[in-house]
């Protein structure tokens, strides 16, 4: 059997991104590894028990720079699925979470598009049953 372990984002600044995942978001900083020459082997997930994660990777060079908050160029590309959407929502206005929309109730499910820090857009979901 096969798993989704792992996605990277590119961050201008790793504590920053940790910041703002962790402080945000209520992510977990489960890794945070110097690997020399500046460069870290930072991961965070949603909780330490999650599947999948997320590797925040520094951009390197002027190609990768470019590509921070416009990886999946301008489209929503990542999702925190939730079991209590009206409660998540709160607690990330609270935070002060930039949201794009009001929530709406789609066939899926409720949703609303909100950007990480780097204006990178995500769905905030919790299906439909």
């Amino acid at each position: 059997m096969a798993f989704l372990s792992a996605i990277s984002i590119l961050v201008a600044d790793y504590d920053e991104a940790i910041e703002w995942y962790c402080a945000k978001l209520g992510f977990e900083l489960i890794v945070d590894t110097p690997m020399g020459g500046g460069k870290r082997w930072v991961v965070v997930a949603p909780s330490d028990a999650a599947q999948t994660r997320i590797i925040l990777a520094k951009a390197s060079g002027p190609e990768q720079t470019a590509l921070i908050g416009r990886q999946m160029g301008g489209r929503v590309g990542f999702f925190l699925q939730t079991d209590r959407f009206d409660e998540a929502y709160v607690k990330m206005v609270d935070a002060g979470v930039i949201f794009r929309e009001e929530p709406r109730s789609e066939v899926y499910g409720k949703v609303v598009v909100f950007e990480d820090c780097y204006g990178n857009g995500w769905d905030l979901i919790e299906p439909a049953d």
